[in-house]
């Protein structure tokens, strides 16, 4: 399964999550922080049709992501993105696709595949 992390300013449109979603490529699920479940997040999966994991802050910050100087130390100062993925698409994920950013900066989409067993 492909997960598709992802984080967002607090002044980020759909435009943005969107935009940061086609620039990272395709998942089958989408993967958030739990504070980060707001109708921001909802349209975007709507948008998208995809599930929406929400992954706890202490899980995320935990994660073999990159250090992000924009995240908060409750998420370990780990990209959100990547962390979200990783976490989402289960025990020893993989990032097929680093964090990449909106054209605006506004928001960011990570790519984590699972291993199947």
């Amino acid at each position: 399964m492909r997960v598709a992390g992802f984080g967002y300013r607090a002044d980020a449109t759909l435009n943005a999550l969107l935009d940061a979603y086609a620039r990272a490529g395709s998942a089958n699920a989408l993967a958030t922080a739990t504070d980060k479940d707001t109708p921001l997040a909802r349209s975007f999966a709507h948008a998208t049709g995809l599930p929406l994991i929400l992954i706890a802050p202490a899980t995320i910050a935990v994660q073999p992501a990159a250090l992000s100087p924009h995240a908060p130390t409750r998420y370990g100062g780990r990209s959100l993105a990547e962390a979200a993925a990783l976490a989402g698409a289960g025990p020893r994920a993989q990032l097929v696709m680093h964090r990449v950013a909106s054209s605006d900066g506004m928001a960011t989409v990570a790519i984590a595949q699972g291993v199947t067993q």
